[in-house]
């Protein structure tokens, strides 16, 4: 059973939409994407309404590790190799502003915001950490490569980035978001060219963001394709040693480090949503080999969307959209990147070019060989002769026995045992109750 360890009772509560109301721009999701871009949009005198489904927070913003870090991985070197050290450079000033305004608001907001060194290390790959190294230096980053880390596994060093951030993500977004206009809630059932319709009532807006996690709309902009989902689990130990740093493993596999108090939170076991991982089960193995006289306090997984090449989705939602816009595809960084398409958006929104538009954009070049991974999952989920079946697009549901849910391996919709939506671009459970490969 999951149990994350945030302070759920930290939120405040909005009500329902009851009638037809009117603003310049909805938001459609209420995680800390679209609060976050309701809060700019107000700080800025923008009217806007956010509606969210069911409770703020509730989905993969209650389960974050919550490192405020412009440290993604390997991101830099990876940027250069494709877009240029002049693309890198603006992915580093993007994040580092986003940093900048965690830094400002919580100043005032009591949410455990401390300051901590980030590192990014490697078990095996030195030559990665050097190349890494090299390409933030050569953009102006802040940076050094050090020889080891204090972890109970080998290491061959680390890329070491001073002056990151840790906080408690939901004391943060519910002093955020009281006194926004926000409706919970409140699904929306259908977007119109005016704006959305609900079963409580109409919003009639100008223009729209969808920051649902996972874009719900399928005609426009051929997200199905552009994104893929990737599940990953954590575990909060108590009795083990603290750490002063954040630590994350180059690779996608590895293991994710970051204290809490006297806890420590340790992530891992990624997959692909709808494959076989290592999940708690390889956490906890891990913590009983190396943290013997700890205790597990708190268990919890989560879901992120990726993009092709490992930079967010923010901006118009399609060339055939002007009204619609979206901020997805976080690649498992979502504090700072939820901030910066926040803070982009509302450039946008407002008519005021932004620096950062065309490296996020989410019309740019698709030519990359994950879309081919994707193209290909999606085709074998569409042919396979088994149910139950996704109601987003049709793909063959595996069973998740770990987590006992239903899980879609094209596009990473998830249902329980009843068949009840768990997670997105579904937008409805399942009609009829599954069946479990393990039951008579």
């Amino acid at each position: 059973m999951e149990k994350p360890i945030w302070d759920r009772d930290s939120l405040p509560r909005f009500g329902q939409l009851q009638g037809d109301v009117k603003t310049d721009v909805l938001i459609i999701g209420g995680g800390i994407a679209g609060i976050l871009c309701a809060y700019m949009l107000k700080r800025a005198g923008v009217d806007c309404v956010l509606a969210e489904a069911g409770r703020i927070c509730s989905g993969v913003t209650g389960r974050t590790t919550a490192k405020v870090t412009l440290q993604h991985g390997l991101i830099y070197d990876k940027i250069t190799k494709r877009y240029g050290q002049s693309a890198a450079k603006k992915y580093l000033d993007a994040q580092s502003r986003a940093i900048e305004e965690y830094r400002e608001l919580c100043r005032g907001i009591k949410c455990g915001y401390e300051e901590r060194d980030s590192y990014v290390y490697s078990t095996s790959d030195r030559d990665a950490l050097v190349a890494e190294w090299e390409a933030i230096c050569r953009i102006g980053g802040e940076g050094e490569l050090v020889e080891s880390v204090p972890l109970p596994i080998s290491s061959v060093g680390a890329v070491r980035v001073p002056s990151q951030g840790q906080l408690e993500p939901l004391r943060f977004l519910g002093t955020i978001a009281r006194g926004l206009p926000i409706y919970e809630n409140t699904k929306i059932k259908e977007l119109t060219p005016e704006g959305a319709i609900t079963d409580s009532g109409k919003i009639t807006a100008e223009k729209t963001v969808v920051a649902t996690h996972y874009p719900f709309l399928n005609k426009h902009g051929g997200y199905f394709l552009k994104l893929y989902q990737h599940r990953s689990y954590v575990i909060a130990l108590d009795g083990a040693q603290p750490l002063e740093g954040t630590y994350i493993d180059e690779c996608d596999r590895g293991l994710s480090f970051r204290s809490f108090g006297e806890l420590l939170l340790l992530g891992g076991g990624s997959h692909r949503t709808g494959k076989r991982g290592g999940g708690w089960h390889e956490l906890e193995a891990f913590a009983k080999e190396y943290y013997p006289s700890a205790r597990v306090v708190g268990r919890w997984a989560t879901q992120d969307c990726m993009s092709l090449d490992g930079i967010p989705y923010v901006g118009r939602y399609s060339k055939s959209t002007p009204n619609l816009y979206v901020t997805t595809g976080f690649n498992k960084w979502g504090m700072t990147s939820a901030m910066a398409g926040a803070m982009l958006l509302c450039d946008e929104l407002r008519g005021i070019a932004s620096p950062y538009s065309e490296l996020f954009s989410p019309e740019r070049s698709i030519l990359h060989r994950q879309l081919l991974t994707n193209a290909l999952e999606t085709a074998v989920g569409l042919i396979t002769p088994t149910v139950p079946r996704c109601p987003h697009l049709g793909c063959a549901l595996k069973y998740n026995k770990e987590e006992h849910s239903w899980d879609c391996p094209c596009h990473g919709s998830r249902f329980s045992d009843s068949g009840k939506l768990l997670d997105n671009p579904a937008t409805g459970d399942l009609r009829r109750t599954p069946m479990r490969p393990d039951a008579d």
